[in-house]
Protein backbone atom coordinates (compact mmCIF):
# COMPACT_ATOMS: atom_id res chain seq x y z
CA UNK A 1 0.00 0.00 0.00
CA UNK A 2 3.41 2.21 0.01
CA UNK A 3 1.83 6.04 -0.95
CA UNK A 4 -0.47 5.16 -2.97
CA UNK A 5 -2.53 8.26 -4.55
CA UNK A 6 -5.77 8.77 -3.72
CA UNK A 7 -8.44 11.92 -5.61
CA UNK A 8 -11.69 12.18 -2.81
CA UNK A 9 -14.45 13.66 -4.50
CA UNK A 10 -17.74 14.24 -2.35
CA UNK A 11 -20.18 17.52 -1.91
CA UNK A 12 -20.34 16.93 1.74
CA UNK A 13 -17.19 18.92 3.51
CA UNK A 14 -17.68 17.47 6.47
CA UNK A 15 -17.58 13.49 4.87
CA UNK A 16 -14.68 14.09 2.95
CA UNK A 17 -12.87 15.16 5.51
CA UNK A 18 -13.48 12.08 7.67
CA UNK A 19 -12.94 10.00 4.93
CA UNK A 20 -9.34 11.44 4.28
CA UNK A 21 -8.16 10.95 7.89
CA UNK A 22 -9.18 7.29 7.54
CA UNK A 23 -7.41 7.17 4.28
CA UNK A 24 -4.23 9.11 5.72
CA UNK A 25 -4.24 7.07 8.69
CA UNK A 26 -4.23 3.98 6.41
CA UNK A 27 -1.03 4.93 4.87
CA UNK A 28 -2.99 6.33 1.57
CA UNK A 29 -1.76 9.72 0.11
CA UNK A 30 -4.59 12.45 -0.71
CA UNK A 31 -3.56 13.69 -3.69
CA UNK A 32 -6.57 15.73 -4.18
CA UNK A 33 -10.39 16.49 -2.77
CA UNK A 34 -13.25 18.45 -4.30
CA UNK A 35 -16.89 18.81 -4.29
CA UNK A 36 -17.88 18.02 -7.93
CA UNK A 37 -17.44 15.81 -10.75
CA UNK A 38 -15.92 18.34 -13.46
CA UNK A 39 -13.27 19.01 -11.01
CA UNK A 40 -12.92 15.62 -9.91
CA UNK A 41 -12.52 15.03 -14.04
CA UNK A 42 -9.88 17.61 -14.33
CA UNK A 43 -7.95 16.39 -10.90
CA UNK A 44 -7.68 12.75 -11.94
CA UNK A 45 -6.47 13.78 -15.39
CA UNK A 46 -3.60 16.07 -13.86
CA UNK A 47 -2.76 14.45 -11.26
CA UNK A 48 -2.73 10.46 -12.62
CA UNK A 49 -3.94 9.28 -9.01
CA UNK A 50 -4.21 5.14 -7.95
CA UNK A 51 -7.92 5.59 -7.28
CA UNK A 52 -10.81 7.73 -7.09
CA UNK A 53 -13.52 7.86 -4.45
CA UNK A 54 -16.71 9.58 -5.75
CA UNK A 55 -19.89 10.69 -4.70
CA UNK A 56 -22.38 9.36 -7.00
CA UNK A 57 -25.17 12.11 -6.72
CA UNK A 58 -22.84 14.91 -7.49
CA UNK A 59 -24.86 17.87 -8.89
CA UNK A 60 -24.01 18.42 -12.28
CA UNK A 61 -21.59 15.52 -13.56
CA UNK A 62 -22.16 12.84 -11.35
CA UNK A 63 -19.67 10.12 -9.80
CA UNK A 64 -21.31 7.66 -12.08
CA UNK A 65 -20.57 9.29 -15.69
CA UNK A 66 -16.99 10.46 -14.35
CA UNK A 67 -16.77 6.65 -13.71
CA UNK A 68 -17.28 6.09 -17.32
CA UNK A 69 -15.16 8.70 -18.57
CA UNK A 70 -12.43 7.39 -16.02
CA UNK A 71 -12.92 3.70 -17.68
CA UNK A 72 -13.37 4.12 -21.55
CA UNK A 73 -9.98 6.30 -21.22
CA UNK A 74 -8.50 3.90 -18.99
CA UNK A 75 -7.11 6.38 -15.78
CA UNK A 76 -8.63 4.69 -12.79
CA UNK A 77 -10.25 2.47 -11.11
CA UNK A 78 -13.31 4.19 -8.94
CA UNK A 79 -15.15 3.70 -5.94
CA UNK A 80 -18.66 5.43 -5.82
CA UNK A 81 -20.32 6.25 -2.58
CA UNK A 82 -23.75 6.11 -2.29
CA UNK A 83 -26.17 7.83 0.19
CA UNK A 84 -29.00 5.56 -0.62
CA UNK A 85 -29.31 1.82 -2.42
CA UNK A 86 -31.31 2.01 -5.19
CA UNK A 87 -31.57 -0.35 -8.40
CA UNK A 88 -30.83 2.26 -11.10
CA UNK A 89 -27.54 3.36 -9.03
CA UNK A 90 -26.60 -0.48 -9.28
CA UNK A 91 -27.31 -0.79 -12.15
CA UNK A 92 -25.31 1.86 -13.70
CA UNK A 93 -22.59 1.50 -11.60
CA UNK A 94 -22.40 -1.71 -13.80
CA UNK A 95 -22.70 0.08 -17.00
CA UNK A 96 -19.86 2.43 -15.86
CA UNK A 97 -17.64 0.01 -14.62
CA UNK A 98 -16.91 0.87 -11.27
CA UNK A 99 -14.88 -1.06 -8.94
CA UNK A 100 -17.42 -0.77 -5.66
CA UNK A 101 -20.22 0.69 -4.94
CA UNK A 102 -20.58 1.55 -1.11
CA UNK A 103 -23.11 3.13 1.40
CA UNK A 104 -23.42 6.07 3.45
CA UNK A 105 -21.50 6.06 6.49
CA UNK A 106 -18.51 4.09 5.57
CA UNK A 107 -16.52 2.10 8.40
CA UNK A 108 -12.99 2.02 7.92
CA UNK A 109 -13.02 -2.28 7.07
CA UNK A 110 -15.34 -1.29 4.54
CA UNK A 111 -13.34 1.15 2.80
CA UNK A 112 -10.28 -0.82 3.30
CA UNK A 113 -11.54 -2.92 1.33
CA UNK A 114 -12.88 -1.70 -1.38
CA UNK A 115 -9.89 0.44 -1.74
CA UNK A 116 -7.52 -2.32 -2.00
CA UNK A 117 -9.79 -4.57 -3.86
CA UNK A 118 -10.35 -1.86 -6.41
CA UNK A 119 -6.37 -1.24 -7.01
CA UNK A 120 -5.53 -4.71 -7.34
CA UNK A 121 -8.32 -5.65 -9.61
CA UNK A 122 -7.72 -2.83 -11.92
CA UNK A 123 -3.89 -3.65 -12.02
CA UNK A 124 -4.91 -7.20 -13.34
CA UNK A 125 -6.90 -5.72 -15.85
CA UNK A 126 -4.37 -3.54 -16.94
CA UNK A 127 -1.34 -6.20 -16.96
CA UNK A 128 -3.76 -8.77 -19.20
CA UNK A 129 -4.35 -5.61 -21.57
CA UNK A 130 -1.11 -5.38 -21.98
CA UNK A 131 -0.24 -9.15 -22.56
CA UNK A 132 -2.86 -9.05 -25.07
CA UNK A 133 -1.41 -6.00 -26.63
CA UNK A 134 1.78 -8.16 -26.77
CA UNK A 135 0.84 -11.35 -27.88
CA UNK A 136 -1.34 -9.47 -30.83
CA UNK A 137 2.20 -7.59 -31.82
CA UNK A 138 3.65 -11.16 -31.89
CA UNK A 139 0.91 -12.54 -33.86
CA UNK A 140 1.18 -9.75 -36.42
CA UNK A 141 4.89 -9.72 -36.28
CA UNK A 142 4.97 -13.44 -37.20
CA UNK A 143 2.43 -12.89 -40.05
CA UNK A 144 5.00 -10.63 -41.54
CA UNK A 145 8.01 -12.73 -41.30
CA UNK A 146 5.95 -15.44 -42.94
CA UNK A 147 5.14 -13.17 -45.82
CA UNK A 148 8.54 -11.84 -46.20
CA UNK A 149 9.92 -15.46 -46.21
CA UNK A 150 7.51 -16.36 -48.64
CA UNK A 151 8.91 -13.21 -51.36
CA UNK A 152 12.12 -14.64 -50.46
CA UNK A 153 11.93 -18.03 -51.23
CA UNK A 154 9.57 -17.18 -54.11
CA UNK A 155 11.82 -14.77 -55.65
CA UNK A 156 15.25 -16.53 -54.91
CA UNK A 157 14.21 -19.60 -54.92
CA UNK A 158 14.97 -20.52 -51.34
CA UNK A 159 14.04 -23.38 -48.75
CA UNK A 160 11.84 -21.61 -45.85
CA UNK A 161 14.95 -22.07 -43.40
CA UNK A 162 17.17 -20.59 -45.78
CA UNK A 163 15.10 -17.76 -46.10
CA UNK A 164 14.29 -17.31 -42.65
CA UNK A 165 18.38 -17.54 -42.10
CA UNK A 166 19.09 -14.98 -44.11
CA UNK A 167 16.35 -12.68 -42.83
CA UNK A 168 17.78 -13.45 -39.30
CA UNK A 169 21.44 -12.62 -40.68
CA UNK A 170 20.27 -9.16 -42.07
CA UNK A 171 18.73 -8.67 -38.60
CA UNK A 172 21.69 -9.47 -36.60
CA UNK A 173 24.26 -7.33 -39.40
CA UNK A 174 22.00 -4.38 -39.12
CA UNK A 175 21.14 -4.38 -35.71
CA UNK A 176 17.09 -4.43 -36.11
CA UNK A 177 14.56 -6.15 -35.65
CA UNK A 178 13.35 -9.81 -37.45
CA UNK A 179 9.57 -7.30 -37.95
CA UNK A 180 12.06 -4.34 -39.39
CA UNK A 181 13.54 -7.13 -41.59
CA UNK A 182 10.46 -7.86 -43.04
CA UNK A 183 8.94 -5.38 -43.43
CA UNK A 184 11.81 -3.94 -45.41
CA UNK A 185 11.88 -7.24 -47.51
CA UNK A 186 7.62 -6.84 -48.45
CA UNK A 187 8.50 -3.37 -49.00
CA UNK A 188 11.02 -4.13 -51.70
CA UNK A 189 8.90 -6.45 -53.37
CA UNK A 190 6.39 -3.82 -53.29
CA UNK A 191 8.39 -1.53 -54.98
CA UNK A 192 9.34 -4.04 -58.10
CA UNK A 193 5.24 -4.76 -58.76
Amino acid sequence: MAEQRIVLVDSDDAFRKNIKSVLVKLGYWVVGETGDGLSALKMVRARQPDLLIIEAGLAGMDGLEVAKILHEDKLAPVVVVASKFTQSILERAKECRVSALLLKPLDEITLTSAVELAMANYQEVVDLENKVKELKEAIETRKIIERAKGILMESMGLSEGEAFKRMQKQSMNKRISMRQVAEAVILAQNLKA
